[in-house]
């Protein structure tokens, strides 16, 4: 018997796929049974063109940038500047009367303004010629605020909480050292740190600035400022450089006379608050200090170590002080430390930001 050879399998299909195209009509249109036809796979779609080229680079999500809190300061190791951050709300003296202490006592030279030295104890005898103390008395007075004065160390030391704002007018060089006493000779200086770091106000007038300048603590408290040297006393005009409660109604520019502190160091992270046009001092300074000649700043304040302080070099001459007004830019002067201290305070809002 002779085997057929077997086809091979394309072959196979092809005559496969002829009978069925034979089948359905390819011949005489006979009633030939049909053959189902095969489901051809549908061609592939055309895929996308490519996107076209740009020059933009791709976008990449990014941190946000933290903002730089800058309000410690490392050199006098406290929080300090105009940051309310800074600031010790802890209500040590919602109860507190509205209440301030002059403190006066000098420690070297003394300004004419401030007069005779006075008594110990709180209140001594003023002498008639304690102009400074006399006419800050005045002021605040008129505005409801208590207000005491001494010129003993002790007694700051021991009463310091007692008030809303401690006023240093004019007090100077170791003005918080008691020599006094065998012990605890700084116990004024420890009292002043604690007073600031719960919350107590400072203010600084004139010769404040030369008070305590191997105490960097003190220093700082200024606004990392110092007195240096000034030159004669003479002419000037202020102007006000910022919007602030200590400021509001004062006028933008007013004439004074002054002797026009020259700082070392100069004021940092501080509101400036008025400045001297120095086109108007005639002279600028006194050798060897070159001056401030770009901006010389003669009022300013800071939030420091969880306190206020509100500071102006301003307040050498007598008659910036006395009730008739009659010294030149006394109006404006007075009006400007009235509030300056108000807002130290915290009757008024404080060192607002802009």
């Amino acid at each position: 018997m002779k085997h057929s050879r077997p086809i091979p399998f394309g072959l196979a299909s092809t005559a496969a796929l002829a009978l069925a195209l034979s089948a359905c009509g390819g011949g005489d249109g006979g009633g030939g049974a049909a053959l189902p036809i095969l489901p051809v796979a549908p061609a592939p779609a055309a895929s996308a063109p490519p996107p076209a080229p740009t020059d933009e680079a791709p976008t990449t999500p990014t941190e946000p940038v933290a903002e730089v809190d800058d309000s410690f300061d490392e050199y006098y190791n406290v929080c300090r500047g105009t940051n309310p951050k800074c600031y010790n709300d802890w209500g040590a003296f919602a109860t507190t009367p509205d209440r301030v202490l002059i403190y006066s006592r000098t420690a070297g030279p003394r300004h004419a303004v401030l007069g005779t030295p006075m008594g110990t104890g709180l209140n001594p005898a003023m002498n008639p010629d304690n102009v400074m103390q006399a006419g800050l008395v005045r002021m605040l007075s008129a505005e409801g605020i208590t207000v005491d004065w001494t010129e003993d160390v002790a007694i700051l030391g021991s009463r310091i909480n007692n008030y809303k704002a401690i006023i240093f007018a004019s007090s100077n060089r170791d003005t918080l050292w008691n020599g006094a006493v065998s012990t605890s000779q700084d116990a004024a200086r420890t009292a002043l740190r604690n007073y600031m770091r719960r919350g107590g106000g400072f203010v600084g007038l004139h010769n404040a600035f030369g008070a305590e300048y191997n105490w960097p603590y003190y220093e700082g408290l200024l606004g990392n400022a110092n007195f240096y040297n000034h030159g004669p006393n003479r002419a000037g005009d202020v102007e006000i450089v910022s919007d602030d409660p200590s400021t509001k109604d004062v006028p933008k520019r007013f004439s004074f006379q002054d002797e026009w502190y020259n700082l070392m160091p100069f004021p940092t992270k501080v509101k400036f608050l008025a400045k001297v046009d120095t086109s108007t001092l005639k002279p600028l300074t006194s050798a060897p200090h070159p001056g401030h000649a770009d901006f010389h700043p003669v009022a300013w304040c800071q939030y420091y170590d969880g306190g206020r302080a509100w500071l102006t070099t301003l307040g050498h001459n007598a008659h910036s002080f006395t009730a008739d007004l009659s010294g030149v830019g006394a109006i404006e002067f007075q009006k400007l430390v009235v509030q300056g201290v108000k807002s130290a305070m915290g009757l008024t809002p404080f060192c607002t930001t802009e």
